[in-house]
């Protein structure tokens, strides 16, 4: 699973079942069919719900790379498509962030269902915050119509804006941090074939 720690605006439009996850759809179950991984390092992801433009829109942030996805203009059935949505958008930022094959292949290795819990970082909350009024100056200062965009260029473009996490001394750059991760994760699988 890929944990997501949704604020409780988010939390509350969402229909989940039992544990946490969001019911089995067409465009989602190949990711249940999957084979559950012990840990995943693409797990953990904080979410939020912002109306921009009177429309609903989720902002998401990996919570180690900070790594941006802007999902906007959602209507009532995006909402139980949310599996589906949260990869599209995932694989799209990463490929307006230049991903190579292996980075996308890679990422593809480690997509599973979101599990969704209300356990919230006060730290990364503070990106989420700080993301929305950055994209909300997007729209305005480009006159853009949330409506007729994908939000895989925002994503992009707020990956490309270095963050500040409690506890590090340096800034994060969310775009090299998440192609790093990935990167050593390709490594490592490359290892084990190697191995075997």
């Amino acid at each position: 699973m890929i944990k997501l720690h949704a604020t409780r605006k988010l939390f509350e439009k969402l229909k989940l079942t039992s544990d946490g996850t969001l019911p089995v759809t067409p465009t989602s179950a190949w990711l249940h069919e999957k084979p559950a991984l012990d840990i995943n390092p693409l797990s953990g992801w904080h979410g939020h719900l912002v109306t921009l433009q009177r429309r609903n829109c989720v902002l998401m942030t990996h919570d180690s790379t900070r790594f941006p996805l802007v999902l906007p203009a959602l209507t009532k059935p995006d909402f139980a498509e949310l599996n589906y949505r949260f990869v599209d958008a995932f694989m799209n930022t990463l490929l307006k962030c230049g991903a190579t094959e292996i980075h996308l292949e890679t990422a593809d290795k480690y997509l599973r269902p979101l599990q969704v819990d209300t356990e919230c970082s006060r730290s990364v909350q503070g990106t989420l915050n700080r993301m929305k009024d950055e994209f909300e100056h997007q729209l305005y200062y480009d006159r853009l119509n949330i409506a007729e965009i994908t939000g895989y260029n925002a994503g992009a473009w707020l990956a490309d804006t270095p963050r500040t996490v409690k506890g590090q001394k340096n800034a994060l750059w969310p775009k090299d941090a998440m192609l790093t991760l990935l990167e050593r994760l390709a490594m490592q699988t490359s290892d084990n074939r190697d191995i075997e």
